[in-house]
């Protein structure tokens, strides 16, 4: 059965090794299967939430669509593009803010997460980032989102709204429902130095991840200085319950191999970590080592990348552009 993709990231820099077996490691394999329309889309308006340096906002959104075509999704069959250009996101996402009750809002706990104890001084945008992501997939009538944990929360919200307008102006199935895809044999991408952080690029130690950009040397010299512990791989999955470390590398190795934990399990157990990081180095750089060169020169031909985007836009455009009209219409604009 065909599926409607969409999915975003953010255009943040320093993409890392999580982002990749999180997210875009399964774009690739959703773009490779011929019955999937997929738009991938690099989400600037959501980034600048929380403040962002002009020029490295604008050098970041570059690498984030060279990273997507480095890993594998073809912008030939798969549409590539930044958000900011496509100018029914944000009208939709107003229009939405309109139909959405402020309760659904503030069951939110990923704002709360991000905002911390400092709420009050959060921006408005980073309170209603939600409303802007079911805007970007409403939009695209997206049949299917991939999502990981944290954002599980915001595609129901996503649901929610477009139930609601769809009965508010009593128009069945204008706006589609989409369903959640959510990745098999994956397991959550934590941080190399502490099994309880997951992994991330606001991290002050540049040990904790694998950046998608890091030479061989450097990857190799991560993943000998991750934090283990001393005892043996053990035979079963529960015995890892407290073992945070020790299951974050064998749920790597387990996700960049394409096999389940319990796989992995058996071919290591018994053995010392030592065995563990010598294979994990290998896969990762047959895996990563290639992404890598190719982001690194993808990023130094600008006028490519740029002319993919605008390309990328101009589709986007055909069908949000659409929608708009449609939904302004409804809504009696």
């Amino acid at each position: 059965m065909s599926k409607k993709i969409f999915s975003g990231v953010q255009p943040t820099g320093n993409l890392h090794l999580g982002n990749y077996l999180g997210a875009i490691k399964n774009f690739v394999d959703l773009n490779n299967d011929n019955q999937n329309e997929c738009i991938f889309c690099v989400v600037d308006l959501h980034a600048i939430t929380v403040k962002q340096d002009k020029d490295q906002l604008t050098n970041n959104i570059r690498e984030t669509a060279a990273t997507f075509i480095a890993s594998g999704i073809d912008p030939s069959k798969s549409i590539i593009f930044n958000q900011s250009k496509v100018h029914a996101h944000a009208e939709g996402s107003w229009i939405l803010s309109c139909m959405a009750p402020m309760g659904w809002l503030n069951r939110m706990t990923q704002f709360k997460e991000k905002a911390g104890k400092d709420k009050e001084k959060a921006s408005v945008g980073l309170y209603i980032y939600p409303i802007l992501m079911a805007s970007d997939i409403l939009l695209y009538d997206a049949t299917h989102v991939p999502v990981g944990e944290d954002q599980k929360q915001h595609l129901e919200l996503t649901r929610d709204i477009a139930q609601k307008f769809n009965k508010d102006f009593d128009c069945e199935d204008f706006l589609r429902v989409p369903e959640p895809l959510i990745k098999k044999n994956f397991s959550r991408i934590m941080s190399l130095k502490d099994g309880l952080k997951k992994m991330s690029k606001s991290d002050p130690s540049d040990l904790s991840r694998i950046n998608l950009t890091d030479t061989k040397d450097e990857i190799i010299n991560k993943i000998k200085k991750a934090k283990t512990d001393s005892l043996p791989i053990p035979n079963e999955y529960q015995k890892l319950k407290d073992r945070l470390e020790a299951k974050n590398l064998l749920g790597i190795y387990s996700s960049i191999s394409d096999q389940t934990l319990d796989k992995t399990i058996d071919e290591f157990e018994g053995k010392n970590f030592s065995d563990l990081k010598s294979q994990l180095a290998e896969v990762l750089l047959s895996k990563i080592s290639p992404i890598s060169d190719e982001i690194k020169k993808l990023v130094n031909d600008q006028n490519y990348l740029d002319k993919v985007l605008v390309e990328g836009a101009n589709k986007a455009e055909e069908i949000a552009g659409k929608k708009i009209k449609e939904m302004k219409k409804i809504i009696g604009f």
